[in-house]
């Protein structure tokens, strides 16, 4: 409405400079918006506003004194008072959007400052060739010279700075990030085309160029007045913007313009400016490499980084003990491993839902994160579960170290919410490094075993690996996993399953001529193939209609719980391997890993045809049985996508042979019988 009205008026009523007094005037508001703003939305940070309201009064004394001299007092000089107070405003917009940018965020944010950089140095590419380059070769007076080339280098420095605040996370993005957004597009676009006229002498007073500048009057009053102006500059500590595709377009078109600038003065046989593109081209290669550099970091961050927490990750752990354990081989040295875990944290999440479940987890961390130390490796192993790599003197005693970080964890309670709290305690299992175990995974198996061990004594205390209690409780931990077998084929109406497809992996792996080894890990793992499940509720495995996605979940967690649970027998790490792989499949669709092909070890492969089969040939609450024809038909079908083709053939002519396919009779427990019920 302002803008029309300004190009409506006449340019004088009587001796009125009407025309200059609507244009003042407008300009004037904006000022007068941004201390009104302040005093009736009252930003918890003032410095940003204060600075942008200043800059604002310089701007309207520049519009001011620039449309008087032209209109009233008809002169036209160039550079003139006006250009002073123009180009003065700057430095006052400027500092007002750097402290905007740090107190919306608290970090550096380095991505979006290379970002914004890279896409400055193009614009400056396209400065140089079409506005500085031909400015600096008129030959114009040094004043002349200075003032046109003073807009376009503060024009790149508000860009660079208005980008960052473009790209930076960490604040709100409200009506008000909106209008100040729109406010810079407004005097970068109109100060560029102003630069551009004034070098092909075609600027003229009053043209369509102070409807911009108007506009950006206007929407600058508009953010300080609009009632989100008080949040603008809170850090919500939200993370920085994610590289998107759109954003990513942007930044691959800006890397082009020295290119496409070399091509074009190319077609018109021009050279003068390759120097100048060429520099620009290795500043925009030297920050794209780094830009590529810090997404590397931060991909390896982010990977070995656990999300909730903030400790290592299950990967890095694994990956971190291997070498310490190849190193202490080759040259000795203490090593230890600690696993700890939450007690009773189901209770926990029972009680206060998942979101109190994760308060309580990150509070665990950070207090065994102040007794670790940075030298130790502290990582989120499991759900509930923590694990520590410990060298030098702790490693002599791990369960001296184990019991400071329970104490450490149960000394006061944990704030689960506004109103509530909860005492938390940790059992603990330790495993001190020695030739005996061999590799990494037995150390971390001793620790486990340690760990069942304090929790099977009684929960809050530190067990340690390799005593002689644990080592009689061997043989007592093999019987237990497989009355859980027994069970789990109780709880599916499937009584012996688990027996049976132990037998029909051993006679497949005996016609495949696979080694001794390979033969006893498929039978070992087709007995425990589904101890994972003991943990599913009876609703979830006798569930007659469609599952639900948190269903789905449960289930697809299954073969990791069951690896868990026989890993911690001596002896089982291959076959806890293999009953994680037994649901991936031959197509990669597969879970929890999405494995391929002969990736896939050939155990699993084999279970997972036996395993199908004796699914199919069982009824279940959802469905009847399928007949023999029925099944081998299924096989078939799944020959190639989820089951391996070769296996298929061996496993169908085991059934012809009848060496394979019928269930045997299992144990007799019943439901009730059984201790584990």
């Amino acid at each position: 409405m302002a803008v029309a009205v300004y190009y409506t008026v006449p340019i004088f009523v009587g001796p009125v400079p009407l025309r200059v007094v609507v244009y003042c005037a407008v300009s004037a508001s904006a000022a007068v918006a941004v201390w009104w703003g302040m005093r009736r939305n009252r930003p918890e940070h003032r410095a940003p506003w204060v600075l942008l309201g200043l800059g604002q009064v310089v701007y309207a004394l520049a519009d001011t004194t620039f449309y008087v001299s032209h209109y009233v007092l008809h002169e036209t000089r160039y550079p003139s008072v006006a250009d002073v107070f123009y180009i003065g405003h700057y430095p006052l917009v400027i500092a007002g959007l750097v402290v905007l940018v740090r107190q919306r965020r608290s970090d550096r944010d380095l991505p979006g400052l290379l970002d914004a950089a890279s896409l400055t140095v193009g614009a400056g590419l396209l400065s140089w060739v079409f506005v500085i380059g031909p400015q600096t070769r008129l030959g114009t007076p040094l004043l002349v010279e200075v003032a046109s080339l003073a807009y376009p280098l503060m024009d790149l420095v508000v860009l660079l700075v208005s980008l960052r605040l473009l790209f930076g996370g960490g604040g709100r993005r409200d009506g008000s990030f909106v209008l100040l957004s729109a406010w810079l597009a407004a005097i970068l676009t109109a100060d560029t085309v102003y630069v551009m006229q004034r070098l092909d002498q075609t600027y003229a007073a009053g043209n369509f160029l102070d409807a911009i500048w108007l506009t950006g009057n206007l929407a600058l009053g508009a953010c300080a007045l609009h009632p989100s102006m008080g949040r603008i500059a809170q850090n919500v500590d939200a993370p920085a913007l994610r590289l998107s595709w759109p954003r990513l377009t942007v930044l691959c078109l800006g890397a082009l313009i020295g290119p496409l600038l070399l091509i074009l003065q190319h077609a018109q046989g021009v050279q003068r400016d390759v120097p100048v593109i060429a520099v620009g081209c290795a500043v925009l290669f030297a920050l794209t490499t780094t830009r590529l550099a810090g997404l590397a970091v931060d991909q390896r961050r982010i990977a070995i980084t656990d999300g909730l927490t903030g400790l290592r990750s299950r990967r890095y752990f694994e990956a971190r003990l291997a070498d310490d354990v190849a190193r202490a081989e080759r040259v000795g040295g203490p090593l230890a491993v600690v696993i700890l875990d939450v007690d009773r944290f189901k209770q926990i999440n029972d009680r206060f839902g998942h979101p109190g479940g994760d308060r309580v987890l990150v509070e665990v961390a950070d207090r065994l994160r102040e007794v670790a130390g940075p030298e130790q490796v502290l990582a989120r192993y499991g759900g509930e579960e923590f694990a520590l790599i410990t060298t030098g003197v702790d490693a002599e005693q791990p369960t001296r170290l184990a019991e400071r970080l329970r104490h450490a964890v149960a000394r006061e309670p944990i704030v689960v919410s506004d109103e509530s709290s909860v005492t938390v305690t940790l059992s603990a299992g330790t495993a001190a490094f020695a030739p005996h175990h061999g590799s990494a995974s037995a150390l971390v198996s001793a620790a486990d075993r340690a760990l069942y061990l304090a929790k099977d004594l009684g929960r809050d205390r530190a067990v340690a690996g390799g005593t002689s209690v644990a080592e009689q409780r061997e043989d007592v931990a093999v019987d237990y996993l497989d009355q859980v077998a027994d069970l789990v084929d109780l709880r599916v109406a499937s009584p012996g399953r688990s027996v049976a497809i132990a037998e029909w992996a051993r006679t497949a792996a005996e016609r495949l001529e696979r080694d001794a080894g390979e033969v006893r890990t498929a039978h070992r793992a087709g007995r425990l193939l589904d101890v994972g499940m003991v943990v599913l509720p009876d609703d979830l495995l006798t569930e007659s209609g469609p599952l639900t996605d948190q269903q789905w979940h449960l289930l697809h967690e299954h073969p990791d719980s069951g690896a868990r649970m026989v890993g911690v027998l001596p002896d089982h790490a291959e076959v806890a391997e293999v009953i994680r792989q037994h649901h991936e499949r031959w197509d990669g669709a597969g879970y929890p890993n999405g494995l391929r092909g002969e990736r896939i070890r050939i155990e699993a492969r084999i279970l997972s045809v036996c395993d199908a089969w004796a699914a199919m040939r069982a009824d279940r609450p959802h469905r009847r049985a399928l007949t023999h024809e029925q099944a081998v038909r299924e096989l078939r079908v799944g020959r190639g996508a989820r089951f391996d083709p070769h296996l298929v053939d061996v496993f169908l002519e085991l059934l012809d042979e009848h060496a394979v396919g019928d269930m045997v009779t299992g144990p007799a427990a019943s439901r009730e019988g059984t201790r584990l019920s």
